[in-house]
């Protein structure tokens, strides 16, 4: 398998998914705007899509938008290490992801694009909004989506690391920051930013 990804963009948490799993795999950086890889490949002829991340499973295969990865990551490389499919615990999985992907990483993603004062404070406000829902879940259970650490966890950890980039204060959601150290300390995630250069 191989992973291509922009250091520190939504693909890390794939990459986290990769370590957490154990699968032998490489990564090849894309420059995002060039659509060029780092061996100078047309990113464009890999996902027409154009983003990160995307996994070449090696049959011919590409697999396209980070939920769909990271769970055949964990479902076909370590069975069993999620909530098995039809069960409650695995819908809460699916919950956390597609919170994470359609409220969180999608209200950061206008910061990018150069707000600033109005347009920003009220971008600012929206981001707490949705941060406070899961610092308010935090306060019944260990991790996003449960008892247990899931993509969901490598995923918000993605995402939330670019509060900083931004100058966004995550320091008044503190079950946010206590679940980001979590995350933050786990061998496959240490593992992940290294090979990226972001420690």
């Amino acid at each position: 398998m191989k992973l291509y990804y922009s250091p520190g963009a939504c693909s890390l948490a794939s990459h986290i998914a990769l370590n957490e799993a154990g699968v032998d795999y490489t990564a090849e950086k894309v420059d995002i705007r060039a659509k060029r890889t780092e061996s100078g490949a047309d990113f464009a002829a890999i996902n027409p899509r154009g983003a990160v991340p995307a996994l070449d499973l090696g049959d011919g295969e590409v697999l396209t938008e980070g939920v769909a990865i990271m769970q055949h990551i964990m479902d076909s490389a370590a069975p069993g290490t999620l909530p098995a499919p039809g069960t409650l615990a695995r819908a809460r999985l699916a919950e956390a992801l597609n919170y994470v992907s359609t409220e969180v990483h999608k209200t950061y993603s206008p910061f990018f694009r150069g707000l600033e004062g109005e347009a920003k404070a009220s971008q600012s406000a929206l981001l707490d909004a949705r941060l406070q829902v899961v610092e308010d879940r935090l306060a019944t259970r260990d991790w996003l989506a449960g008892d247990a650490y899931t993509p969901a966890d490598g995923y918000f950890f993605t995402v939330t690391n670019w509060s900083k980039g931004i100058g966004h204060d995550l320091s008044k959601f503190p079950r946010v920051t206590a679940l980001r150290e979590k995350v933050a300390a786990r061998p496959a995630v240490q593992k992940a930013m290294q090979a990226e250069g972001l420690i």
